[in-house]
């Protein structure tokens, strides 16, 4: 049974912090992933999705079409950018958007099969290899995005025909899968989660079973993907078939304990296997949800919020390996932790969901965009060195600087998706309740008739004012990082009781609810479990983790070390720096350089100020040096 509902895509109109984002994609990032995606930007990998639909649809016609361009999950881009298209319009309309959305669904439908059937890659060429490779082809992966595409679409914009679209591919797979009694689970999981979308938009049960097929047979038979290697004579990548770590196969997800493999594959069953624990009351499947979210977030998780450690299969790796410069931390799989908090929220109202939601979104998602919204990481280290980064063979994955666009482009459109549907995850509703999970400025309606109008300055100031129209509770999340704070109804200071990271306020129409946080600047400690950062601390304000870059410091961090003992200065906002920020300053020491490669002489330290800046606004001044975690003098 729900605890939370989902709010309307409509429901939520933004300004300040996130407001300013969410202007960043609507003005700049879904312009210029369209224009991508039509192979119209320039300095840019190609794309390729425009062309291959309009392919498609010429091969089902009978006539010549060029062969398909890209990686196999192509079509999966067009889809992520629709989402992200139908959650703007839900906020402001825009006819020229609204019909460059419709002319891109026109060819995904001239591009489907008479069955229902739905996948440029197969459809354009290899007709007869279609679900002979559920391992690594991402037919399951592509359809499953262009479900969440419909379903936002059509809740955004009451237009059906992508849904429709998208319900015949639904029955589908399920004759398929269901009536047919097909193997097989998906190698890359998403379609779960849609599943459970495409469900409540069109209300089709075939949906809500197909999703549950999914996830009960996944590990049942860790074999099938041999077996299914055994009947075929071609592959994509050579994926190991017997890699049930990578591949979240090993045992039936009810008897999983650890976050394992590929961390975005991971996160996305996970949170359909949530959804779905919350939508039909398993409390079986939602306590194996608790033990994977607890592997991650007490074991395997980066300060950052960021996830997957390793380069080596963009994974998980084992307990407390943590690395700073060679983090991988794919921008993707910290977009998936969001969605897997939020459908944690749903089976349980807990603050520990909003925190990790708010962490991952002020530091790994955000970082993952350069500040004109046209370059991007894929990868997030939490040390960047120029000349080692980006170059030696164990960091070549850990970039310097944002790429403009790359031949797996999976981030930047899940990045545009996120931000433009960010009122979803900071509210939600139950009964005449409603609940703030995250502090973002705007106007949100609820369904039972309640209206909030949430005025603050946050991340950068700790002041969260709600004005209410209506009646009801307001739940609101107090963060695990503020000691102190205060609360205060119309002026009179209240003292309510936390239940589970939550604060619960009987409201009235015209009533203000007032809440302080603490914004002091304070120093994290690692566990002593993670080798990697014996010795070390790191700066947070906030939700924000800080980072240390040359630009501030002389051009040279990897010489410094920080004086926690000692008071942080808190900067005055800065319109001019970095879009606008506030920088900290600590005390700290310098060392001298020493002469030669190694030297039996102890290094001589000097005192200095040493300048912090949000890390979600690294690499924004060029190349230049990077770290989270620093020395403790």
């Amino acid at each position: 049974m729900k605890t939370m509902e989902r709010i309307s895509p409509k429901a939520y109109r933004s300004d300040g912090f996130a407001g300013k984002y969410q202007e960043l994609v609507r003005k700049e990032m879904i312009p210029y992933q369209y224009r991508v995606l039509r192979d119209e930007a320039d300095n840019t990998e190609r794309s390729g999705v425009f062309s291959n639909y309009i392919n498609a649809g010429k091969a089902l016609r009978g006539e010549k079409a060029e062969p398909f361009y890209g990686m196999v999950f192509q079509d999966s881009d067009a889809a992520k950018w629709i989402e992200a298209a139908a959650y703007s319009l839900a906020a402001v309309p825009d006819s020229e958007l609204e019909r460059e959305t419709d002319e891109l669904i026109d060819l995904i439908a001239a591009a489907q099969d008479e069955d229902g059937y739905l996948d440029t890659r197969f459809t354009i060429s290899d007709r007869e290899k279609r679900w002979t490779n559920l391992l690594e082809a991402h037919e399951l992966y592509c359809a499953g995005h262009m479900m969440e595409a419909a379903c936002a679409y059509y809740e955004s914009t009451g237009k059906r025909k992508l849904l429709d679209v998208m319900e015949k591919n639904a029955e589908h797979i399920y004759r398929r899968f269901i009536e047919d009694g097909a193997e097989g689970y998906p190698g890359h999981p998403e379609i779960e989660l849609a599943l459970l979308k495409m469900y409540r938009a069109a209300g089709n049960s075939h949906c809500l079973e197909l999703a549950k097929h999914f996830i009960d047979c996944r590990g049942v038979d860790p074999g099938y993907y041999e077996k299914e290697k055994e009947k075929r004579d071609w592959f994509v990548w050579g994926n190991n078939p017997v890699d049930y770590d990578y591949q979240q196969n090993g045992k039936p997800v009810r008897e999983q304990t650890d976050a394992t493999g590929h961390a975005v594959r991971a996160v996305y069953l996970y949170t359909g296997m949530a959804d779905l624990a919350s939508e039909t009351d398993d409390r079986e499947l939602f306590a194996a949800c608790r033990r994977l979210w607890e592997s991650i977030v007490n074991k395997r998780m980066y300060i950052t919020g960021g996830i997957g450690s390793t380069v080596h299969g963009e994974a998980f790796s084992v307990d407390y390996d943590l690395p700073s410069d060679t983090a991988y931390s794919e921008t993707c799989a910290a977009i998936g932790l969001m969605f897997f908090a939020s459908r944690m929220l749903e089976n349980e109202v807990n603050g520990e969901y909003g925190d990790v939601m708010e962490q991952a979104f002020y530091n790994t998602v955000l970082a993952g965009i350069q500040l004109d919204g046209k370059r991007f990481f894929y990868v997030n280290p939490l040390e960047s060195l120029p000349g080692i980064s980006g170059k030696a063979p164990t960091h070549r994955h850990a970039l310097t600087t944002r790429p403009g666009w790359y031949a797996c482009a999976c981030c930047p459109p899940n990045a545009s998706r996120l931000i433009s549907s960010l009122g979803q995850y900071a509210y939600g509703e139950k009964g005449n309740t409603v609940f703030c999970n995250l502090y973002v400025s705007g106007d949100v309606t609820f369904s039972n008739g309640m209206k909030l109008r949430c005025e603050t300055g946050y991340p950068y100031d700790f002041e969260i004012r709600y004005i209410v129209s209506g009646e009801g509770i307001i739940g609101i999340r107090i963060p695990h990082w503020s000691e102190k704070y205060t609360i205060n109804k119309n002026g009179s200071a209240i003292s309510p009781e936390i239940n589970k990271g939550y604060v619960y306020i009987p409201v009235s129409d015209g009533d203000t609810v007032r809440l302080s946080l603490d914004g002091t600047p304070r120093f994290v400690y690692p566990s002593e479990k993670i080798p990697a950062l014996s010795g070390k601390t790191s700066l947070c304000r906030g939700p924000l983790v800080y980072c240390f870059e040359g630009a501030d410091n002389g051009g040279d961090v990897i010489s410094l070390s920080v004086d926690p003992a000692e008071e942080v200065r808190v900067g005055e906002y800065d319109g001019e720096l970095l879009g606008g920020t506030r920088r900290l300053t600590a005390k700290g020491y310098r060392r001298e350089p020493q002469k030669g490669l190694y030297s039996s002489s102890a290094p001589k330290k000097t005192p200095c100020d040493i300048c912090a800046v949000p890390y979600c606004l690294w690499g924004n001044r060029g190349e230049n040096q990077m770290r989270v975690w620093m020395d403790i003098r």
